[in-house]
């Protein structure tokens, strides 16, 4: 069996930005002010790692209480986020995600550093959430390899313990999910949907690379010949 770890944010969809908005807004009414940070880097990282270093920004203590007063007022922005600002699922990914869906060879899963409740509020307000079973996602963990760690256990799992490492594909926008999928033994599908070019993300040579998913041919190509 394949089994397909799709990152969120710029690989299935674009929430135009309410991800960031929703930390902002945790941050202002939480902690009580926000000064935009413009060196907080927030692309292909887990959301622990993001909120440790807007912390060190604004001198708020990093510490499990503060995390989880944060998480818990972002989990609560993130809806209202999400509404008010356009976004959209990425090109090609609906017809992607609902063919694999119906293939026995395949198992889909998530591999995000999203928050699982994020994840999940992202994935259903685009009507996505359904096509996944499993997955590693950003709760616990600062390193993106960590959460590849996490959603090859959940793999294991899902398959009783039987795992062909070169039929897991790992597929996301950014330079940390092809060095993520390398650091499990897994294939890496890279997509320039996020802010990455092609060319950035050729560098870390993945084993497929996409404009975007508009034609997933090579991708179905190679599920079929692996």
């Amino acid at each position: 069996m394949h089994i397909c770890l799709f990152d969120i944010d710029g690989t299935l969809l674009s929430s135009g930005g309410a991800g960031k908005a929703a930390m902002e807004a945790a941050l202002v009414t939480e902690f009580g002010a926000f000064d935009p940070p413009h060196r907080v880097p927030f692309s292909g990282r887990t959301d622990r790692a993001i909120v440790q270093d807007l912390f060190t920004h604004h001198k708020i203590e990093w510490s499990q209480s503060n995390w989880q007063r944060f998480l818990t007022r972002y989990l609560m922005h993130l809806p209202l986020c999400l509404a008010s600002h356009t976004g959209s699922v990425l090109p090609g990914i609906a017809s992607l995600l609902e063919g694999l869906s119906r293939r026995e060879d395949v198992a889909l899963g998530l591999l995000t550093g999203n928050v699982r409740d994020g994840a999940k509020l992202k994935l259903a307000h685009y009507d996505l959430f359904h096509y996944f079973v499993f997955g590693g996602f950003g709760d616990e963990h600062f390193l993106r390899d960590d959460v590849a760690q996490e959603a090859l256990a959940a793999v294991r799992n899902y398959s009783n313990g039987a795992v062909d490492h070169q039929r897991i594909w790992v597929i996301g926008d950014t330079p940390l999910d092809i060095r993520c999928a390398r650091s499990i033994g897994a294939r890496a599908v890279a997509v320039a949907t996020g802010l990455h070019s092609p060319e950035e993300l050729a560098a870390d040579r993945p084993d497929l690379l996409f404009a975007d998913f508009s034609d997933p041919g090579p991708l179905l190509t190679r599920l079929e010949m692996d």
